[in-house]
């Protein structure tokens, strides 16, 4: 379980989460030593100062939808370094992955890259709107940007992680390219199944609320 946790980016991504919520999510992850805890970028400034590097903060940029212009998400990525973000998820312009614009698409990918000031980016492809040939171009285009991770989902869409695609990447991204599942992941069984095949992140909410679900078990059955 340890192992699964310190993969686990603790996340709590929904527009009517508050301020205590993200207080209790940061505890979570400093108690159950998570990868970090992923939050609204509005919080981050204040999160960071409440975890005082206990904890990594991750936030999103050009969230869920992945439309802003490229000097938006550079912005965003921007201010949240500067808010004292750690990690940075941002989402691909799917529509350009559509029309085939694949070098705007790597240039988008590369800018971001630049404006997270050497802070860990992860990219968000968002898999269950991309064919099966679009998605390992993607693995191709995020293995060539200078990205750390490629990212299946962000889990406001249709679909989530699968571990279909997540194999699809191990087979198809660069060996210094990690990949992170995200979306879906709601059972420890779960989380063993995407690491196995090769994710060495998990976006979910669920696996520390499992595993907090299962210490109250053993406790109160002593």
């Amino acid at each position: 379980m340890k192992d699964i946790l310190n993969k686990v980016d603790h996340t709590l991504l929904k527009p009517e989460c508050t301020w205590e919520q993200i207080q209790a999510i940061i505890d979570d992850g400093i108690n159950y030593d998570t990868a970090s805890v992923c939050i609204p970028a509005a919080y981050v400034k204040e999160a960071a100062e409440y975890a005082k590097g206990r904890v990594a903060i991750c936030t999103v940029i050009g969230f869920p939808l992945g439309y802003s212009t490229t000097a938006v998400k550079c912005f965003e990525a921007e201010d949240a370094v500067k808010n004292g973000a750690d990690e940075i998820d941002m989402v691909i312009n799917i529509g350009w992955a559509k029309d085939q614009k694949w070098d705007a698409l790597l240039e988008e990918i590369k800018a971001v890259k630049t404006a997270c000031s050497g802070k860990l980016l992860k990219v968000i492809v968002e898999t269950c709107l991309l064919t099966e040939d679009e998605k390992i171009k993607m693995c191709e285009i995020v293995s060539a940007s200078g990205a750390d991770y490629i990212k299946t989902s962000t889990g406001f869409s249709t679909g989530g992680a699968t571990r279909e695609d997540v194999a699809l990447f191990a087979a198809h991204v660069s060996d210094d390219l990690k990949i992170k599942a995200a979306g879906g992941i709601r059972s420890i069984q779960d989380a063993k199944d995407f690491i196995d095949l090769g994710a060495s992140r998990l976006g979910t909410s669920a696996v520390v609320k499992l595993v907090k679900e299962e210490k109250d078990h053993v406790n109160t059955a002593y």
